[in-house]
């Protein structure tokens, strides 16, 4: 199996080109925000090889938990081509209401619920705005 970068740079260039350029700059951006960011590449598969969702690249570690006392770790960060466009997940919001309600109406033409970020195309949002959550999702104070 190739390792993560491989995956991820066969994932992007994997993409049709505006929707690829657009994967390539938000994976560029948030490197530089988190350069020493665990990386992850996550194919969308389940344990028996069917696809469960669209595949994701992500960023960061967290501990997220679970019903019963269980853990799981996953990524801070989160970025996925969808039929639509492009999705940012920001993962391990205590407050599900935070990036709704800070800057739900600050990052132009975008969907934007508790965990995600789910927009055409870069040239649609504001991407100061954008760094910001995932910023937050990096940890750094909730201030989006």
């Amino acid at each position: 199996m190739p390792d993560i970068k491989t995956q991820i740079h066969d994932y992007i260039a994997s993409q049709p080109a505006p929707k690829q350029a657009d994967l390539l700059e938000l994976h560029y951006r948030i490197t530089g925000l988190n350069p020493s960011a665990q990386l992850w590449f996550l194919d969308g598969k389940d344990e028996n090889g069917k696809t469960v969702s669209n595949p994701n690249i992500g960023y960061g570690h967290l501990i997220m938990p679970l019903a019963g006392g269980k853990s799981r770790e996953f990524y801070q960060v989160g970025i996925s081509a969808n039929q639509t466009g492009i999705s940012v997940y920001i993962m391990g919001l205590a407050d599900k209401t935070f990036l709704p309600r800070t800057i739900g109406d600050k990052i132009g033409k975008a969907t934007v619920t508790g965990y995600c970020i789910k927009f055409k195309a870069l040239k649609d949002i504001d991407l100061a705005v954008l760094e910001s959550a995932v910023r937050v999702g990096f940890g750094e104070k909730e201030q989006a």
